[in-house]
């Protein structure tokens, strides 16, 4: 024999089924969130004091800057600085090479040591960054004459200044070599000291404040150099 239902407890029945599928499928979107916190949590780190997957993913970007060849924004002052001081460092180091056999002084090889061990890396930078900006390494001088050819940058030597140099050697050769690194110093310096005013970018900026800080400390040597000699 079929069994008899009631019509009224087939609907409550019905009803109550409903209630329980809508209760579970509420308490499965909650667990859901929670996993996602607790997930997003995992992946940004436990120390990030609740911040979400896409602020705590965001934090690295402040960082970006830093990169060598792409420090952040410039402005034609970090631009002029850099075409101008790769040159200036360039005829450093022809300077610092002529030292080779020609130099006596223990403080003039002292500060050849010191040159070539400085300009070389900061040229390697400053090259970097011009990449990183978009912008040539020249203004305007083209090929190896930036560093003869650049008199009109503060402290440059002429061709006939470095001619003179290469022509001596001994004591006379590191009085001349002082005179002259002296002079280029100033120059470089002088740059630096603009850069620092005017310039935007905060690395460069940086090697502004080294070459005024070294360059100057090298320069007082020199004097001392100059007056002993």
């Amino acid at each position: 024999m079929r069994a008899f239902i009631n019509p009224t407890s087939r609907k409550l029945a019905l009803a109550g089924a409903f209630a329980a599928a809508a209760l579970l499928l509420s308490a499965c979107g909650s667990d859901s969130g929670s996993d996602s916190g607790s997930d997003s949590g995992s992946t940004s780190g436990m120390n990030h004091g609740g911040k979400t997957g896409a602020s705590a993913a965001a934090t690295p970007t402040a960082s970006a800057p830093a990169l060598v060849g792409a420090p952040g924004a410039f402005n034609d002052a970090d631009v002029a600085f850099a075409q101008a001081m790769i040159p200036h460092h360039e005829q450093a180091l022809e300077m610092a090479k002529l030292a080779d056999g020609r130099a006596e002084d223990a403080g003039v090889k002292k500060i050849v040591a010191d040159v070539e061990k400085a300009q070389d890396p900061e040229i390697q930078k400053m090259k970097s960054w011009l990449k990183g900006w978009g912008k040539p390494e020249s203004a305007g001088q083209s090929g190896h004459g930036g560093a003869h050819g650049g008199h009109g940058m503060a402290g440059m030597m002429s061709e006939q200044d470095m001619k003179d140099l290469e022509s001596l050697k001994g004591e006379a050769f590191d009085r001349k070599f002082a005179e002259l690194m002296i002079a280029h110093h100033e120059g470089a310096v002088e740059m630096a000291r603009a850069e620092q005013k005017d310039g935007g970018n905060e690395t460069a900026k940086k090697l502004a404040d080294d070459v005024v800080r070294t360059q100057s400390a090298e320069i007082t040597e020199l004097r001392k150099i100059l007056g002993r000699l």
